[in-house]
């Protein structure tokens, strides 16, 4: 009887074990989402900022934007010649935000992105033109990590070429 009750609590040691290393490697930083029940509500669920692997968001905002800030109103033509330029600085959410750009705003026209490639088609509604120019759009046109100065150089260029493209007649 004794034997048999040192390998329930044996197993029971084990399991405990077991399950911290789960835990670790499931929440390897100091506070893990998963303790929580909230993490577990519909409304959770259907955050359309959450990543796409399911992960909850890791970062605490530090600004306190006013909703004035929020709010402002910019008059964007999708359908005239109008091109928005995503300037992507590394480290600030710019991959979460960029590929948000391209796979979830509803459009008339929504980009159109293929599964297994990176890039996706924005094109305005009824024209074969770009209304979005950034890496998950037209990739790295104006090189890797391009900054300001760099972007106010080549973004003209490389539009113009590809109307230029678009323009020339087919063989």
């Amino acid at each position: 009887m004794e034997d048999r009750s040192h390998k329930v609590l044996l197993a029971l040691v084990m399991l405990f074990l077991f399950a911290v290393i789960v835990l670790q490697y499931v929440c390897p930083g100091t506070e893990c989402q998963l303790l929580r029940l909230r993490a577990f509500s519909p409304a959770a669920a259907a955050d359309p900022y959450r990543a796409e692997d399911e992960t909850p968001a890791r970062f605490v905002p530090r600004f306190n934007f006013s909703a004035g800030d929020l709010l402002r109103r910019v008059d964007f033509n999708i359908k005239g010649d109008d091109l928005i330029v995503f300037l992507h600085i590394q480290k600030t959410g710019g991959t979460t935000f960029g590929r948000h750009l391209v796979r979830n705003i509803q459009l008339e026209q929504p980009c159109e992105c293929r599964a297994g490639q990176k890039k996706c088609t924005c094109h305005r509604p009824g024209k074969r033109e770009t209304w979005l120019f950034s890496r998950f759009s037209t990739g790295w046109s104006c090189g890797l990590h391009a900054d300001w100065t760099e972007l106010t150089n080549c973004v003209p260029s490389v539009v113009d070429s590809k109307k230029e493209v678009r323009l020339r007649p087919s063989r």
